[in-house]
């Protein structure tokens, strides 16, 4: 049909390309996302009905064409048969709860508390302010799992006092924003929820095999801080004068870090013991924010009220993104769009295993500068397992994971998402940090403050590429027992 490098495209290939092109250029024009998904395909079903004759009539359970026009209970059916599938499964469950579990957290003033008390126990050293902000961050990170709550909480709490003790600005800025995104990765993480149902595999799986990878990236931040503190002393500079730190303030840090910590041994002790399922451990993790909420007199029904109105639009949007792609899929699907894909990256390297799952997460890297994670989650990852499936990738699950290849395939691209917080234009974090940045600090500084962090995000992922069993020996540890 179509000449490209000296290569013939088929038709199907040619709708394809056209499809997603036509996707990415709605985006670019400020459609929203699911407005895009859903027209994109609806406007290449009727386009396949009425102009291209290899296609004609193999969209009939989505829309049916007669001499009276378009039956409309078609439309009833499949709206029906795709939302059914969501609404029944009981992982997606846990979504809107992890969201209240950390939309409460964050009006609890758990972390101002523990903000206020590792400022007197860290301030005074050099680089103390970034390293209270990575503790803080990951902290937070393993009790809210939302970045926007995280983000803003961090630079609302830090960025004031780092630009009073004369921080430099790129450093400041790109601690807080590295240390709010960790929340993607270390569970519970909303992300890994939407992972376990595109992929099919076990949430508590994920959740066990994000857990070092996560803490891995943060002591990776932790060292960068530390050794960056000791080569340019300027950029982190210790206060002039600091009080005696004694037993007083490590009192307050573990009053202040105990709560939290429980919460989180409630959720995560609870998955990994066998004792509760992701679900049920994301009632208990609400339930238990706001319990916080309510021992630090921050609970009333204003709180109550929006934390709950934030869940049901946070939720709310994320169906609808899970609504629209699952309408986008099955039209690609039947335009072949899903064997083309499969097709192409199996081809790229001749089917070598490592280097094709390399080339993936080089797309998914590229593609988080252009779309949010839950799009990528959600359109991508489905396209994606088939493959996965096929390379038979040598991933030691040691006799107790099941489908070990998946598990670590979904935290590669995990840590690969890390990076389109921070990466622009889409970077979500870069903007939740400026919302809230005094006079002085640009865009410009957070830009050249991510920087390093991000290279920091690609190392970590280096390190979970080349050791798999990061990702699956604490699994295989909980099946054991």
């Amino acid at each position: 049909m179509l000449s490209f490098f000296g290569q013939f495209l088929t038709l199907n290939e040619i709708a394809v390309i056209v499809m997603f092109g036509t996707f990415i250029w709605m985006l670019f024009r400020g459609i929203p996302v699911a407005m895009a998904l859903v027209g994109v395909s609806l406007v290449f079903v009727l386009i396949a009905e009425f102009f291209l004759d290899p296609f004609r009539g193999s969209f009939r359970d989505i829309i049916e064409f007669d001499r009276t026009g378009i039956s409309y209970q078609r439309l009833q059916a499949l709206s029906a048969r795709l939302f059914g599938n969501i609404v029944q499964n009981p992982v997606l469950v846990a979504l809107p709860m992890f969201i209240f579990m950390g939309l409460m957290l964050d009006q609890s003033g758990v972390a101002q508390r523990m903000m206020h008390s590792m400022q007197k126990l860290f301030g005074g050293l050099r680089g103390g302010l970034s390293l209270t902000v990575l503790l803080i961050g990951i902290i937070l990170a393993a009790s809210t799992g939302v970045i926007g709550a995280s983000v803003t909480l961090l630079g609302v709490m830090a960025l004031p006092a780092m630009m009073k003790q004369n921080y430099s600005k790129p450093i400041a800025t790109g601690t807080i924003a590295s240390a709010g995104t960790l929340g993607i990765l270390i569970p519970p993480s909303i992300m890994l929820v939407i992972m376990s149902d595109q992929l099919a595999i076990s949430l508590g799986d994920l959740f066990m095999g994000a857990l070092f990878p996560g803490l891995i990236l943060g002591a990776l931040y932790i060292i960068f801080i530390v050794i960056y503190g000791l080569i340019n002393p300027n950029a982190m500079p210790a206060p002039e004068r600091t009080e005696a730190v004694g037993w007083a303030e490590v009192k307050e840090v573990l009053l202040a870090v105990v709560p939290p910590m429980f919460l989180i041994l409630l959720v995560l002790g609870s998955i990994f013991a066998g004792y509760a399922t992701p679900t049920e451990a994301s009632g208990l993790g609400a339930m238990g924010a706001t319990v916080l909420a309510l021992a630090n007199g921050k609970l009333n029904w204003a709180v109550l009220r929006d934390v709950s109105r934030s869940t049901m639009n946070t939720a709310g949007y994320i169906v609808g993104i899970f609504l629209a792609a699952n309408f986008f899929a099955l039209v690609l699907r039947r335009y072949g769009g899903d064997e083309i894909v499969q097709n192409l990256v199996l081809n790229a390297f001749d089917g070598h295993p490592y280097w094709t799952v390399a080339f993936i997460l080089f797309i998914v890297f590229l593609l988080g500068f252009l779309l949010d994670w839950i799009e990528i989650t959600i359109i991508i990852m489905p396209l994606m397992l088939p493959i996965i499936l096929a390379l038979d990738l040598a991933v030691p699950g040691f006799d107790q994971v099941r489908d070990p290849s998946v598990v670590w395939f979904a935290i590669l691209v995990a840590v690969t998402l890390q990076t389109s917080f921070l990466t622009p234009p889409v970077g979500f974090a870069l903007f939740y940090l400026k919302g809230v940045c005094p006079p002085g600090v640009s865009l410009k500084h957070i830009y050249q403050g991510v920087i390093p962090f991000v290279m920091l995000q690609i190392l970590g992922l280096v390190i979970v590429f080349n050791f798999p069993s990061l990702t699956t020996w604490l699994p295989s540890v909980a099946y054991g027992n």
